[in-house]
């Protein structure tokens, strides 16, 4: 049993241990499906703490030779199938994380030499009867063992791109990718690899003319997850238990922690949900896998129209993004679509396939923004309004609407552009961004189906003791006219529950003045 070559299961037997494990053994008959095919060189790409090392402990321990993991597999689904005995520990197997070997190398520029030597050293180990040398490259030691043993590889790179998102030189990430070129696209250690499985938060990288590594055709991606999206990340059936087990509230759960729709399922973060149940409150996690400096490095740059997109997601809106630009290397970040899509790859955005837009996509990651958008010094007004929404939102539930009025001119003139200022849909986005903070005490929704039309906004309080608030929006008007659409389309009915606590706000804007209107009255039966 070996440290790179062959391991055992220990990692797996560990996960098992612990005292929540979700059990994803059934990866492996995707997986399986793959080995000694066309598709068996594979790519899953997430980000940090998405359930990507558990996987690969769960291959470690079910394709390599160096243990007998049946016992261990026993419990978990897997074993139920009826193919489960078939490639058990029949593989050698070779595993490398990156990230551990740029970490532990002084001179980064020495860890391919360092990766070498080290594998090098545990081949000798493991094939004690097999003669290697010095000069021996990964490709060598592989094809060595195969003549000798003629048993196929299972070989798993994590955190392959780890060289590429560290911005190394030039120079060390082509020899790096030649390596990858050689273990995977030759045609004499073709024969020797029964799967080839890398990990990473960016795709395969693209070359200008061809990728060095597009034989790799199955990418389980944030943006195409090919049928794999259940297995890195929890699912609402998953997510729904262990808030059933641990007595906490999905709703509240899905608030901090959903809104990765990847393919037709919803994902969870697994890392915080599993923080959250071991804890028993919820909270933000994500600062303990990610950084909010990977948002604010790449939206303080000046490209055109990333300023507008942060401000659209943060008022609750949708922003379009061309993901197909993006070459998944960090040398060709220059529009905002790129932007954009590299933060849907780290996990700050999600994307929707059909609609082609991107959306922040829960309250953690939400935090997240708010932290990034206060560091850059470009967003001084947007963080300011942030911190006065609390007051803003206080000043409407009690009514106090001459004060409501100005801070809405203000939101209004910083949400919109000069083309976009005078539709509805802008006059929204201001009003969602203004009252921020709500977004804790309130579900917020627009166009909200109510009595004979659709409210332009509807605030649905989480707490019984705050009041339910429904704002009409009118433009060259007045406040008043909103107020009576209200009454005359019985809006209200669709407050059933909240009638005796009830807000009814219309606000009205002047084209020409840019100044608002606003009139608050308690609903009366």
């Amino acid at each position: 049993m070996g440290i790179y070559v062959n391991p055992g299961n220990e990692n797996l037997k560990i996960a098992l241990n612990s005292q929540i494990f979700v059990d994803k053994s059934l990866v492996l008959k995707k997986l399986c499906s793959f080995l000694n095919s066309n598709q068996r060189f594979i790519c899953v790409s997430r980000p940090r703490r998405f359930g990507k090392s558990t996987v690969r402990d769960i291959m470690v321990a079910y394709f390599s030779k160096g243990c007998d993991s049946r016992e261990m597999f026993s419990n978990l689904k897997i074993a139920k199938e009826p193919y489960f005995e078939e490639n058990l520990n029949k593989f050698n197997l070779l595993s490398i994380d990156m990230g551990f070997f740029y970490n532990n190398v002084r001179d980064k520029e020495e860890v391919l030499e360092k990766l070498e030597e080290k594998l090098r050293e545990d081949f000798r180990d493991e094939f004690s009867d097999i003669e290697f040398s010095e000069k021996d490259s990964i490709a060598d030691l592989i094809m060595k063992v195969y003549k000798r043993t003629n048993t196929q590889f299972v070989i798993i790179i994590d955190e392959y791109d780890t060289l590429i998102r560290e911005k190394m030189s030039d120079e060390m990430v082509e020899r790096y990718r030649s390596l990858l070129n050689v273990l995977f696209k030759s045609e004499q250690l073709s024969k020797t690899i029964a799967l080839a499985y890398i990990t990473g938060i960016l795709p395969v990288i693209k070359d200008k003319v061809q990728s060095k590594l597009n034989n790799f055709t199955v990418q389980s991606t944030m943006l195409m997850p090919w049928g794999m999206e259940e297995y890195f990340g929890f699912t609402k059936e998953e997510t729904e238990a262990l808030c059933k087990e641990y007595g906490m509230s999905f709703e509240d759960c899905e608030n901090w922690y959903d809104g990765y729709k990847i393919g037709d399922i919803n994902i969870y973060n697994p890392n915080s949900v599993v923080i959250a149940m071991m804890t028993h409150k919820f909270g933000n996690y994500w600062t303990i896998s990610g950084s909010y400096e990977a948002v604010s490095d790449y939206i303080k740059l000046d490209f055109d129209g990333v300023k507008t997109a942060v401000v659209e997601m943060l008022s609750g809106r949708e922003a379009a993004v061309n993901v197909a630009k993006f070459d998944n290397s960090l040398n060709e970040i220059n529009t905002k679509d790129d932007v954009l899509t590299y933060l849907i790859h780290l996990g700050y955005l999600n994307y929707d396939e059909e609609t082609g837009l991107c959306r922040i996509p829960n309250r953690e990651i939400r935090q997240e923004w708010e932290k990034a958008i206060e560091s850059t010094g470009r967003f001084s007004k947007v963080v300011e309004m942030i911190k006065e929404s609390d007051t803003l939102l206080y000043l409407t539930q009690n009514g106090v609407s001459e004060e409501v009025a100005p801070a809405l001119d203000k939101a209004h003139t910083e949400v919109s552009s000069v083309l976009n200022y005078n539709f509805e849909s802008s006059l929204q986005a201001a009003i969602i961004l203004a009252y921020y903070t709500a977004k804790t005490k309130y579900t917020i929704i627009q166009e909200l189906p109510a009595g004979y039309g659709f409210a332009d906004i509807g605030f649905i309080p989480k707490n019984p003791k705050d009041p339910a608030m429904i704002i009409e929006l009118k433009c060259n008007q007045n406040a008043d006219t909103a107020i009576k659409q209200i009454k005359n389309k019985n809006y209200p009915a669709a407050f059933e529950n909240y009638l005796d606590n009830l807000l009814l706000v219309g606000v009205n804007y002047d084209k020409n003045t840019k100044i608002h209107e606003c009139v608050i009255e308690k609903y009366q039966r």
